[in-house]
C-alpha cells in the first residue's frame, strides 16, 4: 500500500510560539491549508516545534516540509508515542536552507524510521535564522492508518 498524505484540520496540534503572537496571520492552522499564501512563523527562540495528535495510530513513513529560506532548520528532530506512552527519538533529519519543498525520502541525511504512533513532536533544534524564527509553508505526515 503506497503511503497517504493526512491533512486533519481536526487533529489537535500544538506550536512552541507564533510571531508577535499573531495567530491570524501565522499561526498553525496554517500548517495545513495548503496555502501558498500562508504559513505558520514562530517567534524568536532557540528551539521551536510541532506537537501532532493522531485520532487513531498511524504509521509514519514520511515527511514532507516546506520551510522559507533564511527561516529553516538545520536540525529537526522526530519524537513520537503511543497515547499513554513517553515521547523516544525517531528520527534526525537536517533539511537544506531552501525554500523547496523537501521530502523525507529519498534525501541523503532526511530520512524517516517507519514508527507506529498516536503523537508525533517535530522539534526545529537550530535555525538559519539569527533569532531562532523557523517559517513552515506546508508540512505533511504521510504513512498508513491503521
Amino acid at each position: 500500500m503506497s503511503p497517504e498524505g493526512w491533512h486533519c484540520p481536526r487533529c489537535p496540534r500544538r506550536v512552541s510560539s507564533v510571531l508577535n503572537r499573531d495567530v491570524k496571520h501565522f499561526g498553525k492552522q496554517h500548517l495545513f491549508d495548503g496555502s501558498e499564501e500562508t504559513c505558520w512563523n514562530s517567534d524568536q527562540g532557540t528551539s521551536q516545534w510541532v506537537t501532532l495528535h493522531f485520532p487513531r495510530p498511524v504509521k509514519l513513513s514520511q515527511l514532507h516540509i516546506q520551510f522559507q529560506g533564511g527561516f529553516s532548520s538545520r536540525l529537526c528532530t522526530l519524537e513520537g508515542c503511543r497515547t499513554g506512552e513517553e515521547l523516544v527519538k525517531i528520527s534526525e533529519l537536517y533539511p537544506q536552507d531552501s525554500h523547496a519543498m523537501q521530502i523525507s525520502f529519498p534525501l541523503p541525511g532526511f530520512q524517516v524510521q517507519e514508527t507506529v504512533l498516536d503523537e508525533l513532536k517535530i522539534t526545529f533544534g537550530s535555525s538559519t535564522d539569527f533569532f531562532g524564527r523557523v517559517v513552515v509553508y506546508h508540512l505533511e505526515v504521510l504513512g498508513e492508518r491503521l
